[in-house]
């Protein structure tokens, strides 16, 4: 069943460090069947504090999110994120 990744900026940290980050994560989806629905367009928060950003990634399923986010690869270049900003992030499954 399809899964989603979700992750939403909250607080940036570092510019620079999320430029790297910005710069590198998009190989680290070579061999994942993934799909972005949304990358920081425009946003409208209706309940909870103020959101800076959102990304909303599709998986074929919860174990290929998982297998994309623990990779060696993306584990490499999320350090960047981390040093850059303050996400909240999540995997959830489709109905």
């Amino acid at each position: 069943m399809t899964a989603f990744v979700v992750f939403t900026r909250e607080e940036i940290l570092d510019q620079r460090e999320l430029d790297e980050y910005s710069a590198k994560v998009g190989k680290t989806f070579d061999g994942h069947q993934v799909k972005a629905h949304a990358a920081y367009g425009t946003l409208e928060v209706l309940e909870g504090p103020q959101i800076l950003g959102a990304v909303i990634l599709e998986f074929p399923d919860m174990d290929a999110a998982r297998n994309w986010y623990h990779s060696p690869s993306y584990q490499e270049v999320v350090q960047h994120r981390f040093q850059g900003a303050n996400y909240r992030s999540f995997i959830v499954q489709a109905l």
